[in-house]
């Protein structure tokens, strides 16, 4: 029964860090990557559609993202929401392939950045958090009911407590490689 537990804490965290990666991912570093533009959408005949199911994003070096639209005609449409997308990325458009350069990062947008990124982090650690929260009230309801022992509920505490630190600590590990790649020239 602690054991089905534990198991569910654990899962529910690394969700929580599943959702700090895709978080981190757009946050722009001054690299070209294609998740970047993963939560632009685009007008596809009426219906908002992710960029990626209306053209092939990749990358052409370090500094420059290609879009090459699966449909011609869908180029303007395309060109338009990525400039109205808040990234700040302005498209170059050459026949039907797209060329998003990446602007250089100034010192002032990479502590915002930063700031960004430090604010998902806590928002993560607070997720595991509220997780372990969760699961010991679980724990203390088995107590309650005496379905376990109080060394069990002492054992499973410490256990959820192991399991709470090791998810803090690939948050905290997640965070300091995001600053690494921000604070790169």
């Amino acid at each position: 029964m602690i054991e089905d537990i534990k198991a569910d804490a654990e899962e529910r965290m690394a969700k929580a860090i599943e959702a700090l990666g895709n978080n981190f991912a757009k946050i722009r570093t001054g690299r070209a990557h294609p998740s970047i533009l993963a939560n632009v959408t685009v007008n596809y005949y009426g219906a908002d559609t992710p960029l990626t199911q209306v053209a092939n994003v990749s990358v052409l070096d370090a500094r420059t993202l290609s879009v090459s639209p699966w449909e011609k005609q869908m180029t303007p449409e395309i060109e338009k929401a990525i400039m109205k997308s808040d990234l700040g990325l302005n498209p170059v458009t050459t026949g039907d392939l797209m060329r998003i350069p990446m602007p250089p990062l100034t010192e002032e947008t990479r502590k915002g950045y930063i700031k960004q990124a430090r604010a998902e982090a806590e928002n993560a650690r607070v997720s595991i958090r509220n997780v372990r929260r969760d699961v010991l009230s679980d724990v203390k309801e088995l107590l309650k009911e005496k379905e376990i022992s109080e060394d069990d509920d002492r054992r499973a505490q410490g256990d959820i407590q192991k399991i709470t630190d090791k998810f803090v600590a690939q948050v905290d590990a997640a965070l300091a490689t995001k600053e690494k790649d921000l604070m790169e020239i």
